[in-house]
């Protein structure tokens, strides 16, 4: 919840500002609004039991222990948490750079990106009951990790197909941490930023800064 509020202030404030923050949306964003609860801790439902104007006795709740109740519902389609998310895109492109949690496949862009980000969207924010199934598939943008574990030629392949489509040069993933650090792969053309920060993974601090077209890995000297 406090990273989720966070996000939220610190893109009000960079907007005031003149610049922006894009929070994407990636697949544990997904499973909490489609109330897949397999990684939240009991401290990650407690978080949610003192939040305000939260409707506890809507039907679909009863099958749920009380204490996950006030997170589900907050995350629920049209909750308020999940309302939050679905003003977020689950995929970006940022000058000739695509930022997507998983991965991008050729497949998808003939779908349609932005098509991707409506359906998510309209169905986070409860104006459209069916979850969108183009995020549930193993191979989607959120779950993708074809350009993240032993990338091949032919995954390369895939990346070059996928950038010429969009159109892009670079892509950016997460999703799958790289215990080597911030790297990059077919000659340059993908970059894996996800290096395992959460205390659970215990990874370092870094970031990837991109300016003109030149990447650089910064990284916390503490």
């Amino acid at each position: 919840k406090e990273i989720t509020d966070l996000l939220e202030n610190l893109a009000i404030e960079a907007k005031n500002a003149g610049g922006a923050i894009h929070v994407l949306n990636g697949n544990h964003e997904i499973m909490n609004v489609a109330q897949d609860l397999r990684y939240v801790t009991k401290e990650g439902f407690e978080d949610f039991s003192k939040l305000p104007g939260q409707n506890l006795e809507q039907p679909f709740l009863i099958k749920y222990p009380v204490i996950q109740r006030p997170r589900v519902a907050a995350f629920a389609p049209g909750g308020s948490y999940a309302r939050i998310l679905g003003k977020r895109n689950t995929i970006v492109v940022v000058g000739n750079v695509i930022f997507v949690h998983g991965g991008i496949l050729p497949q998808y862009v003939k779908y349609g990106l932005e098509k991707i980000n409506h359906d998510v969207q309209q169905w986070m924010t409860g104006q459209n009951p069916n979850f969108p199934a183009i995020v549930g598939r193993e191979d989607s943008p959120v779950w993708s990790r074809l350009y993240s574990d032993n990338t091949d030629k032919n995954a390369c392949s895939a990346l070059d197909e996928a950038l010429r489509n969009i159109p892009a040069r670079y892509m950016v993933v997460g999703h799958t941490v790289q215990t080597q650090g911030i790297n990059s792969a077919c000659d340059g053309h993908v970059w894996r930023i996800d290096v395992g920060m959460s205390k659970f993974y215990g990874g370092p601090v870094q970031v990837l800064e991109i300016k003109d077209n030149q990447f650089k890995v910064l990284k916390s000297t503490k």
